[in-house]
């Protein structure tokens, strides 16, 4: 008798990305893969040719698009799919006294309420192959670096929801693995738009420490980004569960989380954003 294909849907596949390693770590191990994109155009070229390959525009926060990608991956697997893999994201920079209301509600709409949507949707699918959700959320879930305040609540949210899905969906015979995610060389920074603060903004004096977050110029040097996806796609395909720390800092983040007070902790994360200079330079009450 033939053992089914394997499958797996990864949301945000863009070239460059962490989605984009994931589907080809997956797809060179066999599993028939739904790489998407909000526009596939953006899809590498080496993903588009394998075979085992399908791709498939999805916009996480459009239900339609979402429905859309269901209908398809129903009819090729028979309405199973194994791995479900949300990691489309966004982010945005600025301070929180800065902060644009419709530009935070699109953080949130991609990162969280997306994942819970795509989730949704094709959770049919997941409970009849008692198959396994991933989601990639991030280790600034649980610090708080000065500047991607927005970015960060909104991964704080997710893993707060992934974590709480995981318990729900046990007795369902799925799994959830929530991803805490490192710092990894993508793409991620490469099409952001500096940040520009507005004149009367209480940070303007330090505006480059800010614009050099947003360009990544003070994060750390990061993963390989395939090296990255091995690594993850092996810990699930071992059947491991729960938060999986994975990425440059991340087990080092996970340690000084827990271990190191906050006084300590809150020196070492806004080391090198320019939070001392805007002390130094603010006028005597």
């Amino acid at each position: 008798m033939t053992t089914p294909q394997r499958s797996v849907l990864i949301t945000g596949t863009s070239a460059g990305s962490i989605g984009s390693a994931l589907a080809i770590a997956f797809a060179k191990r066999g599993f028939l893969t739904f790489a998407t994109a909000r526009d596939v155009s953006k899809i590498d070229q080496h993903l588009t040719s394998l075979d085992n390959v399908h791709i498939i525009p999805l916009d996480v926060t459009s239900r339609n698009s979402i429905d859309c990608a269901y209908n398809v991956v129903a009819e090729k697997t028979g309405a199973k799919l194994d791995y479900l893999v949300n990691n489309a994201g966004t982010g945005y920079t600025t301070p929180l006294a800065d902060f644009d209301e419709e530009k935070a509600k699109k953080v949130f709409d991609v990162n969280f309420w997306g994942v819970l949507n795509v989730t949704k949707v094709f959770m049919p699918a997941l409970v009849s192959a008692k198959g396994t959700v991933v989601n990639i959320s991030s280790v600034g879930a649980v610090v708080h670096t000065p500047w991607i305040g927005i970015y960060s609540a909104s991964k704080a949210a997710l893993t707060t929801a992934s974590e709480t899905l995981r318990l729900e969906l046990k007795p369902l015979g799925v799994d959830v693995v929530t991803a805490m995610v490192g710092s990894i060389e993508t793409k991620f920074f490469t099409n952001n738009i500096p940040s520009t603060l507005p004149p009367n903004s209480l940070y303007k004096s330090i505006e480059h420490y800010i614009q050099d977050t947003d360009s990544g110029k003070n994060v750390p040097k990061g993963t390989n980004a395939a090296v990255f996806a091995e690594h993850l796609v092996k810990d699930v395909l071992q059947g491991k569960k729960g938060q999986l720390w994975r990425g440059n800092m991340a087990s080092m983040t996970k340690w000084a989380s827990q271990c190191i007070p906050w006084g300590s902790l809150d020196g070492m994360v806004a080391s090198g954003r320019g939070v001392d200079k805007l002390k130094r330079s603010a006028p005597p009450p």
